[in-house]
């Protein structure tokens, strides 16, 4: 016997996503959109904030500021969110997906799908009549090549591991698809909503950096490097037609100059506002702001290989004691944000307030430096060049060096030199960098040869008893996890990042809080 959907679930998924996502939009994430007349009205915690795109696509284009650009239109050979934010739902889709309304798993390429009891088997019924922007059509052998690529040498980034627990992936038919688990996961159905669940095409993988193709609403056009990205509309889409004919995915190299751009008209959205202090730039005019959460939680990491400073735990907690982190959030990033201490977002089901682990105490933090030697340590800050990181990261500097350690900041333009310097070679003591891809904790703590360079036995066993658990188990061990990592001081973390946007005040479809690895660009429109 088999549950169609998994309703049971999907009721507790969108319980529980619903109270956190409530939950996410206080301190510093409001639940406002301030006009241009000044007044605040209150909108919901979820979705977007405005009403639904009105009917009637034309031939508009909508300009999109952004500062992090990417370094790849691959995302299975290269890392960095900027890929995922502009790839995903957009030109690639999956077979299910988040609704940001709700906080489900509901159906995207695939319809429906059953479970079966033992929870192994996962039958997918997939959409009839979609094709990719190559013209072939979409069949189940797309989606048993896709899910198989993963598991293959092709994937390289870490978030591959995600499809280990596969075992076997088939296609009886071109509609159905069944893929069998080697273990009970929790984990399976909601990676599928992200990049690792992104369906390509048999015969179209040959040149993905440049040539992406993928069965969204939009296609990829061009790229003026440094400068400018360019999506279409693809006229023959299987699903609702976006408002916008064109996108155009501008970059910038600071947030002085995004900010620039706005308000010379030279865009019409901020998709994130990189100097939340100059906001009061664009209240009392002619433009919208949005505010609300994501997941992006801002992470001090700590190189603690053998032989490193920082592998010595004592280190570690004096750090985590001797920043001041409300101080520290109001001088980078304008108060905005919301401190968390943990790598767990309110959004999550397993989410608990850790800011009282390792309250600010500088005195605490000089006694563990002088029991580990360590007065005078010099320790290498190397952070990527993006505005919340080279902010906060001068606050750092100081903060720690008040407390006895000498601490010197290394800029490292993003993506290409941070990724390789800290992220793949790992030559680093500690660096700034916010983790924005949902529920990545076990992503990036389970592992001890991702950068973070921690995953140790007992963290692993936790994430492996948080997977194959019933529900109540995963959210039991993941807020152990959670507690574990943080009692550990495997990281510390300054706070979460909020959702800035600022844009004119007609477009609609902006999401209150982004709570997806996507950037979803069919959804906006004028009103």
């Amino acid at each position: 016997m088999t549950t169609s959907r998994t309703t049971r679930t999907r009721a507790l998924v969108a319980a529980l996503a619903t109270t956190a996502l409530l939950a996410g939009c206080s301190a510093g994430s409001g639940t406002s959109t301030r006009t241009s007349s000044g007044s605040t009205d209150e909108a919901p915690s979820t979705g977007p904030v405005t009403a639904a795109p009105p009917e009637g696509a034309g031939d508009e284009t909508v300009r999109v500021g952004l500062v992090a650009e990417p370094a790849s239109l691959d995302f299975s050979t290269a890392d960095g969110a900027a890929i995922p934010q502009l790839m995903l739902d957009n030109v690639y889709e999956t077979l299910v997906t988040v609704d940001v309304d709700s906080g489900e798993i509901v159906g995207a390429l695939a319809s429906d799908w059953e479970v079966s009891d033992d929870r192994l088997t996962y039958t997918f019924t997939l959409q009839d009549g979609v094709t990719f922007t190559s013209g072939a059509d979409f069949t189940a052998e797309d989606a048993k090549f896709s899910i198989e690529r993963v598991k293959s040498d092709a994937w390289t980034p870490s978030l591959k591991s995600q499809m280990d627990v596969v075992d076997t992936v088939e296609a009886p038919d071109d509609t159905t698809l069944v893929v069998t688990l080697a273990r009970p996961s929790n984990n399976f159905l909601y990676a599928l909503t992200t990049r690792v669940g992104a369906m390509y095409d048999t015969d179209g993988v040959g040149n993905l950096a440049e040539e992406p193709v993928g069965t969204g609403p939009y296609t990829f056009v061009s790229w003026d490097r440094g400068s400018k990205i360019t999506l279409e509309r693809n006229e023959d889409y299987h699903g609702d037609e976006p408002y916008f004919k064109t996108v155009e995915m501008h970059y910038f190299k600071d947030a002085n100059a995004l900010n620039n751009a706005m308000l010379t008209d030279a865009i019409d959205i901020v998709s994130t506002v990189q100097a939340p202090e100059s906001l009061s730039e664009f209240e009392g005019g002619d433009y919208q702001i949005v505010e609300g959460t994501t997941n992006g939680e801002v992470v001090l990491s700590m190189n603690q290989q053998e032989g490193n400073p920082l592998a010595d735990k004592k280190l570690r907690q004096a750090i985590r004691y001797g920043i001041d982190h409300q101080a520290l959030m109001d001088t980078c990033w304008a108060g905005r944000g919301t401190l968390i201490g943990s790598m767990v977002p309110p959004t999550d089901p397993w989410y608990e307030d850790r800011t009282g682990d390792y309250p600010f105490d500088p005195d605490k933090a000089e006694e563990l430096i002088a029991e580990a030697g360590a007065e005078g340590q010099e320790l290498r800050l190397r952070i990527p060049t993006l505005p919340y990181a080279v902010s906060c990261g001068t606050v750092v500097e100081s903060m720690l060096e008040d407390v006895g350690l000498d601490v010197t900041i290394d800029e490292l333009e993003f993506p290409s030199a941070w990724l390789e310097t800290v992220y793949t070679n790992k030559d680093y003591d500690m660096s700034i960098v916010a983790h924005v891809e949902p529920r990545d904790m076990a992503n990036v703590f389970g592992n001890p040869d991702y950068y973070t360079t921690y995953g140790t036995p007992q963290i692993q066993k936790l994430f492996e008893e948080a997977d194959s658990g019933t529900e109540a188990e995963q959210v039991e061990k993941m807020k152990e996890a959670a507690k574990v990592i943080s009692e550990d001081a495997a990281a510390d973390f300054l706070f979460l990042l909020p959702n800035l946007m600022v844009a004119d005040p007609d477009i609609t479809g902006l999401p209150q809080n982004a709570i997806k690895e996507s950037f979803p660009l069919a959804a906006l429109a004028r009103g």
